[in-house]
């Protein structure tokens, strides 16, 4: 495309922004989906406190309801990026992580970090989900 205007329209945000933070929950950039750093929440946006396996489970779902939006699954995800507050719970949270992206192709990096709310997991996460027509 050659013009501005029409450019545009091949980038768009997706999902409810908070109005408190400068960013969305994801964008479409033509074929692509990026999802913003995720944490583990309900349907209704709470947020969800547990195990690692319980705030892992509940970041994926959250991934997931946003792809949803523009047709997408996780098994269009081709890039994961997840912090880890303790590294000490990379097994575990490998393993869900393992229950949801059984057959996935995707390249992944796990790092230690701690978020800046209280959470034991953030993920974002890179789809690739050619645009309908």
């Amino acid at each position: 495309m050659n013009d501005a205007s029409s450019a545009k329209k091949d980038v768009y945000a997706i999902g409810k922004k908070n109005p408190n933070l400068p960013f969305h929950p994801a964008v479409r950039a033509g074929d692509f989906i990026f999802v913003s750093g995720q944490v583990a929440k309900d349907a209704e946006g709470n947020m969800i406190s547990g195990t690692i396996e319980e705030e892992t489970r509940g970041t994926i779902q959250a991934i997931g309801r946003i792809l949803a939006e523009e047709g997408a699954t996780l098994s269009d995800v081709v890039r994961v990026t997840t912090y880890l507050e303790d590294a000490r719970d990379f097994g575990r949270y490998n393993r869900v992580f393992g229950e949801h992206f059984r057959d996935a192709v995707l390249a992944r990096t796990t790092v230690e970090a701690r978020a800046v709310i209280n959470t034991k997991i953030e993920m974002d996460a890179i789809a690739y989900k050619p645009r309908r027509g």
